[in-house]
């Protein structure tokens, strides 16, 4: 529906708004007829203050957390598609908050986002969510039940329709935020409640449905490391953080040149090590199958002042990379650099190339990200990749490169590369040196191929099970704004 859209509000740059309809904004977007014309298809509009008791703004509270008592909703644990109160909570005691005027949320009651980057998300406060108090980056609406049905008003916000207009009072250039007083003002279609109803047994029954198809995606996800470690014969150890097996020796004639860190040499990484070349199939070192190592360049800026020498790229990063399959290129983020013609040539990217992660990584995630470039991200863009990143080719007669993608991916996924990395200031290195070191196993390419092509066929069921995914909830969206708009 292109009509609040508010990108193709293309009918003139020139508009005339009624004397009558001017409220205390005078800013010309506010009055784009995009807004009108969607105001104009439903008589049954209110403003938000008409459909509730109160709308409030909660008090700030001193940062003085306890490990557990009474959890402070804040604004990241507010999301479209309900409350998730497991998403970094905070608690404080209640000894506490007896001292402080605090705002307990009841049943029914709405929350919106009152500023940020998921400014105007809402959610509802239901009948399993447990006592909790309401930050102040949030703000409190108490609807009036018997003109609206509270989760309705999150299914309305939720539509295309919804954003729209709830986004028409956000203020602010960068930091985008909304008050009570343009909150109250934001208008919202107060259909009879039988309708608005049925308008969140479609947004539930179609929720129901994309978590479903989300689970069924990530346990086929979760199966490809256990199917090639299975094909492969490796049997992971099992982890065991006693202090009996965190205590170890080692040999000096074992010690790996200067690397005298704990992680390279205990007990964890050794099972580890061994359970992976205890395969019976053969093995070689990342190296010995290298026939080409070239680092990144980021290159200058993409506005830069530069001669013909130079040519735009899109620069991967490790933000490009996809922790699901492969790269991620089809995004707003992506960063064009200019990049000298020389260095081109030398990176000399080409199909089936491996890109390593060598900085980055997190606590949970240890760097050493694995992707590979394939034909179609050749043919839709001119690539270059960041000095944070290292590229591999390898000799396609000793190892399937897909395969070898898979297989790397999987030791990333197990870990293995957690002992392969350095930390300083913060920031995780890879030891490039230790990681060429690393076992491959190799069995016969037709066996190398065939893994590949597994894995290959079960991200394609993955795909398609997260395209019906999302589009579960858009064909509610466009359903619930037929019954909204009429």
């Amino acid at each position: 529906m292109m009509e609040y859209n508010l990108n193709n509000a293309s009918s003139a740059n020139v508009f005339l708004v009624k004397r009558s309809n001017i409220e205390d904004r005078f800013d010309a977007a506010f009055y784009l007829p995009a807004y009108t014309s969607l105001l104009s298809k439903n008589k049954h509009w209110y403003k938000c203050k008409d459909i509730s008791y109160s709308i409030q703004h909660p008090p700030e509270y001193e940062r003085i957390y306890s490990e557990n008592g009474i959890q402070l909703i804040r604004s990241q644990n507010i999301r479209p598609l309900g409350l998730n109160l497991n998403e970094s909570p905070v608690y404080f005691s209640e000894d506490f908050l007896q001292r402080k005027k605090v705002i307990y949320p009841s049943i029914g009651d709405v929350l919106i986002v009152r500023s940020g980057v998921n400014a105007g998300d809402v959610a509802v406060i239901e009948e399993n969510t447990k006592k909790a108090i309401i930050g102040a980056d949030n703000l409190l609406l108490k609807p009036d039940l018997t003109k609206i049905i509270p989760k309705f008003i999150q299914v309305y916000f939720f539509t295309n329709v919804g954003r729209t207009l709830l986004n028409r009072y956000l203020t602010g250039a960068t930091n985008k935020h909304i008050s009570p007083y343009y909150l109250a003002r934001v208008d919202i279609p107060v259909i009879p409640i039988n309708k608005q109803q049925t308008c969140v047994s479609i947004f539930e029954q179609n929720l129901s449905l994309k978590q479903q198809k989300e689970s069924q995606a990530q346990e086929l996800l979760d199966s490809i490391d256990t199917y090639l470690l299975n094909e492969l014969g490796i049997t992971l150890p099992i982890q065991d953080n006693s202090l009996k097996n965190r205590i170890f020796s080692s040999k000096i004639s074992d010690l790996s040149g200067s690397r005298f860190d704990p992680k390279l040499y205990d007990n964890s990484t050794v099972a580890l090590r061994q359970s992976i070349d205890s395969t019976n199939f053969p093995i070689a070192k990342l190296k010995e199958l290298i026939i080409q190592s070239v680092a990144g360049d980021w290159g200058m800026d993409e506005n830069a002042n530069v001669n013909e020498d130079f040519i735009k790229c899109l620069v991967i990063r490790a933000t490009e990379f996809n922790n699901e399959a492969n790269l991620t290129l089809d995004n707003s983020r992506v960063k064009y650099r200019m990049i000298h013609k020389n260095k081109l040539s030398k990176i000399d990217i080409q199909e089936n190339d491996l890109l390593i992660e060598k900085s980055g990584g997190s606590i949970d995630q240890p760097v050493g990200r694995i992707a590979i470039i394939t034909k179609e991200y050749i043919d839709e863009n001119q690539l270059c990749y960041s000095n944070f990143i290292h590229k591999i080719r390898v000799d396609s007669s000793k190892v399937n490169p897909e395969y070898l993608f898979c297989f790397l991916k999987t030791m990333h996924n197990v870990k293995h590369t957690e002992a392969m990395q350095s930390q300083t200031n913060g920031i995780r290195n890879l030891i490039m040196s230790s990681y060429f070191k690393q076992s491959i196993i190799l069995p016969k390419i037709t066996k190398q191929t065939e893994i590949a092509e597994n894995i290959k066929s079960i991200l394609n069921d993955i795909k398609v099970l997260q395209t019906d995914a999302s589009n579960a909830l858009e064909s509610a969206k466009q359903e619930i704004e037929k019954m909204i708009l009429g």
